[in-house]
């Protein structure tokens, strides 16, 4: 391992104080359009499901309404199954692989689930590809009470609201690039914390829950998912971003310590997909798919499962 390169922003030895934070957001720009590429999708789809809003960012409500995605036939006797997506905006496989999801698997799927997609979580991150918001704090360490990211707040408050179990959640990021180059850096300066620095790896491979860690879950997968696409090897000393693989494409973190995505629903079958958009093996459509088929083979797993029961 080597150290991060330095960031621009910031006193060395020194956390980000308002300031920082201010210069940090000046600096950022609108990329792409959440209207085009997530609402406008969205809104095609709502003749086969339910389409509901359940907040909008505070900063710009009109622009950045949140939605989500639901089966229109809601059983009492089916498990309910919650996919996630954009909870980093800049993560765009994350944010397809879901609408691709509902505008091509999920009718099927709705047969066997209450289902319910929250595409694109982090809508202004999104715009201006970003891992964090605009307040320069992470989404997916801020599913926690009293949180400080309203996107991850917004969509606790809309699942606490339906008073509804959830079996399965699946969420979908990518590891890129910019990881390294950009988002561990600026966290090192914003925080004054060390980072060692880590190889991105290769390929396609998931995030289980150190407390929860559903081996046959994350196995049934990775097997599904490598005739998509490839894995990511382990490097040699057994790691992927620097933790031990507990099987082949497969590291585990504590998720509700850490306040993830996947620790906050208490889901009995949960994974966090990681797809890396940068290998020269992949293009976009093929990291979408990926994508897809992870849910897709995560819902079957689990399916099955139940049906034993």
């Amino acid at each position: 391992m080597k150290d991060e390169p330095p960031y621009a922003i910031g006193t060395p030895n020194q956390k980000w104080q308002s300031a920082e934070r201010a210069q940090w957001l000046a600096l950022q720009v609108i990329k792409r359009s959440y209207k085009e590429d997530v609402l406008n999708k969205l809104d095609r789809v709502k003749s086969n499901f339910n389409l509901e809003q359940y907040s909008a960012l505070s900063g710009k409500p009109e622009r950045y309404p949140l939605f989500v995605v639901k089966s229109r036939s809601q059983g009492v006797d089916r498990p309910t199954a919650l996919i996630t997506g954009g909870v980093h905006g800049y993560e765009t496989s994350g944010v397809h692989g879901a609408i691709r999801f509902i505008e091509t698997k999920m009718a099927a799927y709705s047969e066997l689930f209450n289902i319910i997609v929250a595409p694109c979580i982090s809508p202004w991150a999104y715009e201006t590809i970003n891992r964090w918001n605009s307040r320069a704090v992470d989404p997916n360490r801020s599913f926690i009470d009293d949180s400080e990211a309203e996107e991850s707040s917004a969509l606790m408050a809309y699942l606490k609201s339906l008073n509804t179990q959830i079996d399965v959640h699946i969420d979908l990021h990518e590891t890129t690039d910019t990881d390294n180059t950009e988002f561990r850096p600026a966290l090192s300066a914003r925080d004054n914390v060390y980072h060692a620095f880590w190889e991105i790896p290769d390929g396609f491979y998931l995030v289980g829950d150190t407390d929860n860690p559903c081996h046959e879950f994350q196995t049934h997968i990775i097997d599904a998912v490598s005739k998509v696409t490839h894995i990511a090897p382990a490097d040699n000393e057994g790691r992927i971003i620097g933790q031990l693989t507990t099987q082949a494409g497969v590291i585990n973190y504590p998720t509700k310590a850490l306040g993830l995505c996947t620790g906050f629903t208490n889901a009995a079958y949960n994974t966090t997909t990681e797809v890396y958009p940068d290998s020269p093996k992949v293009d976009a459509e093929n990291c979408i798919l990926a994508q897809v088929e992870a849910i897709s083979s995560g819902l079957d797993f689990v399916s099955r499962q139940l049906s034993k029961e």
